[in-house]
């Protein structure tokens, strides 16, 4: 066994809005693994077709003009939030979203006429990118870092770590997209620095500020917005045709979901060729048909007027930078670099930004759509012991705290602080002879518990009658390194407590997730039995086609036989044409014929030919005979 065999291997994976991204660390070094596709990312992507097939990845974004319906893409933006909580750009998607009788959300999927949750989406992901890489390490790896946006509440998390478990992982690390990206980035560095990293994704947008050095990656401060990312840029140039369009040609095509596919993906072309053009052509025949005959789009977009109409997503990019200078207490003249994250960096309007704010122009010696993969794998190495002398100290991205008298938030964790973390305070009672307190957990920013996110709550009982404010209850908040939250109470004088671990703020139950698991698991079952018999079944035809073939090449003289095979050969392909045939009695069918063959070419080629055959029958009883006597010893 070398020493690469020796450790239990742990891959990560950059599980993205628009795309994802997996890598592994080999020989000491994370690398990045292709698809079983071959591309280096798979598109975030799942359609369910009206065979009630699952797709993921690019052949699932291939399809989705023609079903836009059952076409879940950008499903992150939904993770571990509320349906009461989504704006209505959110809901402008192609398929449809709702929210259930517990305000969690669900998407609709018609063909399989039933709802999925954001988690069941995204476990589909994952599921995938799992068996491509043990297909490329040849060998069963369930073991995973899962990266998220450094502004991803606990509910968020709590969220993609259910993905992960519904798709059968064992999600070892949470981890920041920054940091994660840090990691990549800082490999090889010996000096100390101070690192900015500005990570502009698909669906979310982060900034963390991190020192450097010696092995060492301390973030300092975190800030971003979990509701800002390239989708938004590709939704104003949507807009914008939209708009346009129904100025020329007084038709609406916003309740048109294969047109509104059609121009999403145009759009986001036409962004990407702006980052490199000053001018782009948009051009999308036959979008729809009116009264006088089909309609076209034909439109010019120059890179001045893209980023007039994305100025307000561009100034909002502004604001996450400068928090998170000011929270890491430094001059933005000690920031040593500059590293890009995600493919919406490459907007030009977007690079310039950060550049005038930090007056440093970007690193580029990272590919910003797989460095937060690659920095995911390093984690995985460090937590595998593949990787040495690397130590990360990541920061809480929000502040943690619980509800006080007056409906205040009362701050136990304040935001960048590093993590792990265990806080206590000591609270009391609001009211004379109050034998119980219940304890709500907030995160946010906000002064009033009602504008900051609620993660849980729990009641503590037995407390003695007393005077208000007599009793002494201590509340503690511990936080793991995963950014996982754990809350305990406890009244110090009868000792009685209480726990709640935040398992469950992705809107899912354990019982939801339990279920999850084993719907995933049948279907993974279904889909292997499917595959099986689709395997089957072209081993069979091909089966048929070479008898055929063999038998049009060759002089074959026992007709009666002849006419057996092709009897078989025609019941086989008969059997195969129902797709509900039974896998043992195709395989019997197959076993039948191959026999029959083979018995067949055996006589054949030790028919005796016309030049010896009176030669061969004079002898032919004696060689019987000892042949015989031979075979029974």
């Amino acid at each position: 066994m070398n020493n690469e065999e020796s450790y239990l291997k742990i891959f990560g994976i950059d599980l993205g809005t628009t795309n994802s991204v997996m890598a592994i660390v080999e020989v000491g070094q994370p690398v990045v693994v292709s698809n079983a596709e071959g591309f280096r990312t798979t598109p975030s992507v799942v359609a369910y077709t009206k065979n009630k097939d699952a797709l993921v990845g690019q052949v699932a974004k291939r399809q989705s003009v023609l079903n836009p319906e059952n076409t879940f893409s950008s499903i992150k933006r939904f993770m571990g939030a509320k349906y009461s909580e989504l704006s209505l750009e959110a809901k402008e998607v192609s398929y449809k979203v709702t929210g259930d009788d517990r305000d969690n959300i669900k998407v609709v999927c018609s063909n399989l006429d039933r709802l999925f949750s954001p988690e069941e989406i995204s476990s589909q992901i994952l599921r995938k990118l799992t068996n491509d890489v043990s297909l490329y390490m040849g060998q069963q790896i369930n073991q995973a870092v899962i990266t998220v946006p450094a502004y991803f509440n606990d509910a968020q998390r709590q969220a993609t770590r259910d993905a992960g478990r519904i798709a059968g992982l064992e999600v070892k690390r949470i981890i920041n997209e920054p940091t994660a990206a840090s990691l990549a980035y800082g490999l090889e560095k010996k000096d100390d620095e101070v690192v900015l990293i500005f990570d502009l994704g698909g669906g979310t947008f982060d900034v963390s500020i991190l020192e450097v050095g010696d092995g060492v990656f301390e973030v300092l401060s975190t800030s971003g917005d979990t509701k800002l990312g390239g989708d938004d840029f590709d939704r104003k140039i949507v807009n914008f045709i939209l708009k346009n369009f129904k100025e020329k040609e007084n038709i609406d095509l916003t309740g048109d979901p294969q047109a509104l596919q059609r121009l999403t993906e145009a759009a986001e072309k036409a962004k990407i060729e702006l980052s490199n053009l000053s001018e782009t052509t948009i051009s999308l025949p036959f979008i729809t048909a009116g009264s006088d005959g089909p309609k076209h789009i034909e439109e010019t977009l120059s890179r001045v007027k893209f980023e007039k109409l994305s100025e307000d997503l561009i100034n909002r990019c502004r604001l996450p930078v400068e928090s998170a200078i000011k929270d890491a207490k430094i001059d933005r003249n000690a920031i040593n670099e500059l590293v890009l994250v995600g493919g919406s960096t490459r907007i030009p309007a977007v690079q310039n930004l950060v550049s005038t704010i930090v007056n440093k122009d970007a690193n580029q010696s990272v590919n910003p759509d797989e460095v937060v993969a690659i920095g995911a794998a390093v984690q995985g190495g460090v937590l595998a012991g593949e990787v040495k002398n690397i130590l990360l100290l990541d920061v809480t991205p929000l502040s943690l705290g619980v509800e006080t008298v007056g409906s205040l938030m009362t701050i136990m964790i304040p935001r960048n602080t590093t993590i792990p973390v265990k806080k206590s305070e000591i609270f009391s009672t609001a009211q004379d002879n109050q034998n119980s307190v219940d304890v709500e957990v907030l995160q946010g920013e906000r002064k009033l518990s009602k504008d900051n996110k609620k993660l849980g709550n729990f009641r503590l009982e037995g407390i003695e009658s007393a005077s208000r404010g007599v009793p002494q209850i201590e509340v503690t908040f511990e936080i793991d390194a995963n950014g996982i939250l754990s809350v305990t109470g406890k009244d110090k004088k009868t000792g009685k407590q209480q726990r709640i671990s935040i398992q469950n703020p992705s809107n899912l139950n354990k019982e939801d997730v339990e279920q999850m698991i084993k719907e995933a698991e049948e279907s993974a079952l279904a889909d292997q039995q499917k595959k099986d018999k689709i395997d089957l079944k072209n081993q069979a035809d091909l089966l048929c086609y070479q008898t055929e073939k063999q038998l049009k090449e060759l002089d074959i003289k026992d007709t009666n036989t002849v006419t057996k095979i092709n009897s078989l050969i025609a019941n086989l392909r008969e059997s195969i044409q129902n797709d509900g045939f039974d896998n043992d009695s195709i395989k019997s069918m197959m076993q039948e014929l191959q026999q029959t063959l083979q018995t067949l070419l055996k006589d054949e080629n030790t028919t005796p030919n016309s030049e010896n055959e009176k030669t061969n029958k004079e002898n032919s009883d004696d060689d019987n005979v000892i042949d015989t006597n031979f075979t029974e010893e």
